[in-house]
């Protein structure tokens, strides 16, 4: 079966929201029972918090529906550059990033806030908390800067 760039980036974008959900709802059952932190490994712990920004904290002054409506203005944009693409890495790429998206979209309209859980540190020094759909955006990002542009025919 031959796959166009199309196909793979909307089975990744599929994979991504669900093991996104997936992973959310486990730690919300697991860590609401738990203690407000369970150390994993000594640079990595499970966290339960509710960030109401993007990255970092950013915008957390803004309203939960204004960040989901740029987040599915930032979907469109990216699905009609999935739609556009024959590249196939570049489909895996995109369809990784829509998926944590709509992940972290479909938690900002559930619960009003972006869930993360988890906490990687060196010390007292940690990163901040992020979740599977964060890692989804990153690697789709990465993917897209690693390709090389196809040089123009003279």
């Amino acid at each position: 079966m031959k796959w166009s760039a199309q196909g793979i980036g909307s089975a990744c974008a599929i994979a991504a929201y669900i093991v996104d959900q997936a992973s959310k709802a486990a730690a919300s059952a697991f860590l609401s029972r738990a203690a407000e932190s369970v150390e994993v490994l000594p640079i990595f712990n499970l966290v339960l918090t509710r960030n109401r920004g993007v990255s970092f904290s950013l915008l957390t002054g803004l309203p939960w529906w204004a960040l989901a409506s740029l987040g599915l203005a930032a979907v469109t944009l990216l699905s009609m550059w999935l739609w556009r693409t024959r590249a196939k890495l570049s489909g895996a790429a995109l369809g990784l990033i829509i998926g944590g998206a709509l992940g972290n979209i479909a938690d900002r309209i559930r619960w009003g806030a972006v869930t993360d859980f988890l906490d990687f540190h060196v010390g007292q020094y940690h990163w901040p908390a992020f979740n599977v759909a964060d890692v989804a955006i990153v690697s789709g990002a990465g993917l897209l800067l690693l390709q090389r542009p196809k040089p123009q025919a003279s």
